[in-house]
């Protein structure tokens, strides 16, 4: 038998639901009989329970996605008063769950509060370019793989646009299959082969580094680039961190005492980062806007700056380095850091990622290093034992002077056995 429990049956406090093992039966506090049934998959069935001339009848109304909590109100006190006179319930037509309403569960259900800001406007714009669009008044059901392998191969010229309308799919279905919206085993994005995306690798090297910190010096104050513009560069340079996680820092966030500051906003989660002295003396610099919250805050103070692209085009033009993004700035750190001999998990705690799949691009890169100081340390050894100038000249005939020792008979020092 369910569990029972009484509450206020609204949207909010729906969606709220959920039990752990046992299935449990939530009635409503104001419709006596109308319930919501909550099961351990997630899944949410409004019911009707009430007694007629027939004794006692438990209904199911819909399930809560496909009906509102209003919708099924209204079929409740309908099929309630069916139920007292004795009648059969009416037939309800069940709306048809499209691709469209599923888009809005996920958006509302999962990425509005498992994800950041830069992330929900990403799905977003792949929702509302790629996927409504060719999908959207499309019934769930009736979406197959050929229908997620033409979305997909449509967008064969943008590769990183294509797999993320792909992933962004795949998502939206494999949580229908554990809202129960969604048959087990249905997703239509199995088996789609991802396209290849070309890496970008660019990477600062040192006299690059120092044409950037010039042009930000030279540029600072004079029009193009505020000195809150320039902190935020700077910072960027001196972290690794993200574009997000730098102009989303709040001064609550920055602990100057320790040399910390918390990074809410962060891709994987909130994380503490430890600062140089330098990346202190920037963030000490930086000016308070009155009544503003934000480090980097905009022209209006309330909120954050939203962008550093316009001041960084200024910036690497005047650098001579017009074909690095700011994104960039996050792999020069990382391609300095394997430089200087930090390992691969070293180099993936500083910068936030989550699973070691993110740091393994730059697994090539610390090969390179490994090359590199092979090469350092075998040709030091070699100039102590390989000296041409003081080894000895070989003469014809083995065992003369000059030939070297002898080669040691192996077999007769160990009895027969080589």
């Amino acid at each position: 038998m369910p569990k029972r429990a009484v509450l206020a049956i609204n949207k909010r406090t729906v969606d709220g639901l959920r039990v752990e093992d046992k299935d449990t039966v939530f009635w409503d506090r104001d419709l006596p009989g109308f319930g919501i049934r909550v099961y351990a998959s997630g899944r949410k069935i409004y019911t009707v329970q009430s007694r007629g001339p027939n004794g006692i009848r438990r209904v199911s109304l819909g399930r809560h996605g496909d009906l509102t909590p209003n919708e099924a109100r209204r079929q409740a006190v309908e099929t309630i008063d069916r139920i007292k006179r004795g009648e059969g319930r009416a037939r309800v037509a069940v709306p048809v769950l499209t691709v469209a309403d599923l888009a809005k569960r996920y958006m509302e259900m999962h990425v509005e509060t498992n994800c950041n800001a830069h992330t929900r406007g990403t799905y977003r714009g792949s929702l509302d370019n790629h996927i409504l669009p060719a999908l959207g008044e499309k019934a769930v059901a009736e979406v197959s793989r050929t229908d997620a392998s033409a979305l997909h191969y449509d967008l064969r010229d943008t590769p990183r646009a294509a797999n993320r309308a792909l992933m962004v799919l795949s998502k939206m279905f494999t949580l229908a299959e554990a809202w129960g919206l969604a048959p087990p085993g249905s997703n239509p994005c199995r088996h789609v082969i991802r396209f290849k995306e070309r890496k970008r690798e660019r990477f600062l090297n040192k006299d690059e580094y120092r044409r950037v910190g010039i042009a930000i010096c030279e540029l600072e104050g004079r029009g193009p680039l505020h000195a809150r513009a320039a902190a935020a560069l700077r910072l960027l340079m001196l972290t690794g961190c993200r574009r997000t996680e730098v102009l989303t820092l709040r001064w609550d966030d920055v602990d100057l005492k320790t040399g910390e500051i918390r990074l809410r906003d962060a891709k994987t989660g909130s994380r503490k980062l430890v600062l140089t002295a330098a990346a202190l003396r920037v963030l000490s610099a930086v000016h308070r806007a009155r009544g503003s919250r934000w480090v980097f805050a905009g022209k209006n103070p309330k909120c954050h700056m939203s962008t550093l692209a316009r001041y960084w085009r200024f910036v690497r033009k005047r650098a001579g380095v017009e074909d690095v993004t700011i994104h960039d700035l996050r792999h020069s750190y990382a391609s300095r850091a394997l430089a200087l001999g930090e390992s691969l998990t070293m180099i993936g705690r500083l910068l936030g990622h989550r699973d070691v799949g993110s740091t393994a691009r730059y697994a090539h890169l610390a090969r390179d290093a490994e090359k590199v100081a092979v090469a350092r340390v075998g040709d030091s050894i070699e100039a102590d034992i390989l000296r041409i100038d003081t080894m000895p000249v070989a003469e014809d005939g083995a065992g003369e002077e000059g030939a070297g020792p002898p080669v040691p008979d192996v077999a007769a020092q160990t009895g027969g056995i080589a």
